[in-house]
């Protein structure tokens, strides 16, 4: 009962978010015309581009090593058709909450970018049909920390005392403040953000795939990147453990030891690509980009 109550109060703090930023009026926009059948490509590109610096972000990360397209994408409009509604709606907020990050922790936004990168990778070789989420969701896997930080600043600190006096992973320290972790934390915020199935379960259940009831093989891909990026020590997620992995993540995924080594090399070849990457874009850079979305030249 005790954990229920403290359950509910962590609820009602997210649902009444103070500090996190507030989710761009365009989401809403875009969700609305995602749901008109009528609604064309063009025009959600030009909703899109009339926010310059939200466009030039989402661009940037549209090209950035976590999607790998041989080509460079150049438009809002191609980047729509390339990556679809969903991936391109969770880009939007991911702009928001890791610019914020990238200010706050830059570790864990270190170990979003390195996850995202595994999640990439291993979603190809194993072919998956929509890549892209999988590389989208392993970027905003750990949002219940970002959450927890700036929502619960009182229990954020006990947590952090918890993991430094008694050694205990920081998950662990979470369950016993607050009555449950940060993946569920991000669930629920990204539930609330109205974000597709595919990229909710994945997030809530990336520390136990096996609980996921639609989005099992995801969950697992970003179970197992969670854990090789944080061994190959690439940010740290405000965690020095290593998390074991879990029997039925290996199961799903049918990984062989070669498997793995062919992974990582992969893997750190494109982990140089995004060291320093940043969302930190001046608005005197971007001038340039066309308000339609559309092509220059």
């Amino acid at each position: 009962m005790e954990d229920d109550a403290r359950r509910e109060k962590i609820r009602k703090a997210l649902r009444e978010v103070k500090n996190l930023p507030t989710l761009p009026g365009i989401v809403t926009k875009l969700t609305q015309m995602a749901e008109n059948p009528d609604t064309t490509t063009e025009q959600m590109g030009k909703v899109i581009g009339k926010d310059h610096i939200l466009a030039a972000k989402l661009l940037k990360l549209v090209n950035s090593a976590f999607y790998g397209f041989p080509q460079r994408v150049s438009s809002i409009n191609s980047a729509i058709i390339l990556l679809g509604f969903n991936v391109i709606k969770s880009l939007i907020i991911s702009a928001s909450i890791f610019e914020l990050m990238e200010d706050q922790d830059v570790e864990l936004w270190e170990h979003s970018l390195g996850c995202a990168v595994v999640c990439s990778v291993l979603a190809k070789r194993l072919g998956v049909s929509d890549p892209e989420e999988v590389s989208t969701a392993g970027l905003i896997h750990d949002l219940g920390k970002v959450a927890i930080k700036m929502e619960l600043p009182q229990e954020y600190a006990q947590i952090s005392v918890l993991v430094e006096s008694r050694g205990i992973s920081r998950r662990e320290a979470e369950q016993e403040v607050l009555g449950l972790d940060h993946a569920e934390v991000g669930g629920w915020l990204a539930k609330s953000w109205n974000l597709p199935g595919k990229l909710v379960e994945p997030i809530s259940c990336h520390h136990q795939p096996g609980q996921a009831e639609n989005e099992r093989l995801s969950a697992a891909i970003i179970h197992f990147s969670d854990i090789v990026i944080r061994g190959l020590g690439y940010g740290h997620g405000q965690d020095v453990w290593v998390p074991a992995l879990r029997p039925e993540a290996w199961e799903l995924l049918k990984l062989k030891p070669e498997d793995i080594d062919e992974l990582l090399v992969e893997v750190e070849e494109k982990l140089w690509d995004v060291k320093g990457f940043s969302l930190d874009i001046k608005a005197g850079g971007v001038g340039g980009l066309p308000a339609d979305g559309a092509e220059k030249g």
